[in-house]
């Protein structure tokens, strides 16, 4: 099946009518508005700075099932520690404090980002046309999604230990899905905390699940499975209807209950 071309007044193909393909469609706007069509036909953006957006739909996909994340020992020891702290806490876990310096640091090559999926596109499992060259978090990535978060669907979770950002992730939440872009850290564990704590919060308000978009050993590892397109886009249909949790900023404690700022 060829690949789409899809002008800024042309709808984005169905993925379900792509066969094996994964790369779906391709053009050159990138906007909030298209992002929020994608996203709710199982799509997402993957491409070279210069290159033309490319729209992306791998099957099989990665999810990772809010019960069945793998918190090992050392782990759940350290997610403790975060919570045991009062404020004005050294060590403490926050959503949606410091989203342009998460999309920042996601976007720095070489620093220790353990990805949802999104962080391994650096050196890609799928087909892609050509091969991607440093970071995919392009400045008109920034700019998309930094606008989408301003109008309340993009949300990141940071750790911090001595009020230094070590670690943090976002994502994209429509309905009662999850869509989980990318992830750094600068400390041990920092990432998997902010992970950690990002799943309570999302059990506590009935997600279900977190698209991961590639199947990696890491994210095996961490309890995720690759399910098929069909399967995912039943998925998607099922959970976009359902209500979405009243994201707003500050404290995130382990049982998933967010304190505001200040």
């Amino acid at each position: 099946m060829p690949i789409a071309w899809v002008e800024p007044d042309t709808p984005l193909p169905n993925p379900a009518a792509a066969g094996a393909a994964d790369l779906i469609a391709a053009g050159r706007d990138l906007s909030p508005a298209r992002l929020n069509e994608a996203y709710h036909k199982g799509l997402f953006p993957w491409f070279n700075p210069g290159d033309p957006v490319l729209w992306w739909s791998p099957d099989p996909r990665m999810v990772l099932p809010c019960d069945h994340l793998h918190v090992s020992r050392s782990l759940a020891k350290r997610v403790r520690q975060f919570g045991r702290t009062t404020q004005p806490a050294s060590l403490r876990v926050t959503l949606n404090q410091a989203f342009p310096d998460v999309m920042a640091h996601c976007a720095q090559r070489g620093s220790d980002r353990l990805g949802l999926g999104a962080v391994h596109r650096n050196h890609p499992p799928l087909p892609a046309p050509a091969t991607l060259e440093g970071t995919w978090i392009t400045g008109d990535i920034i700019q998309a999604y930094g606008d989408w978060h301003r109008q309340g669907r993009v949300h990141s979770v940071e750790t911090w230990v001595d009020d230094q950002l070590v670690g943090g992730l976002y994502g994209v939440n429509l309905g009662q899905c999850f869509f989980g872009e990318s992830m750094f850290s600068l400390a041990a564990d920092a990432s998997k905390v902010a992970l950690t704590y990002l799943v309570a919060y999302l059990k506590r308000w009935d997600i279900p699940w977190i698209d991961c978009q590639q199947e990696t050993p890491h994210l095996a590892s961490l309890g995720a499975r690759p399910v098929s397109r069909h399967q995912f886009l039943s998925m998607l249909a099922q959970g976009l209807d359902g209500p979405m949790p009243p994201w707003g900023a500050g404290r995130l404690m382990p049982d998933g209950t967010l304190l505001p700022s200040g």
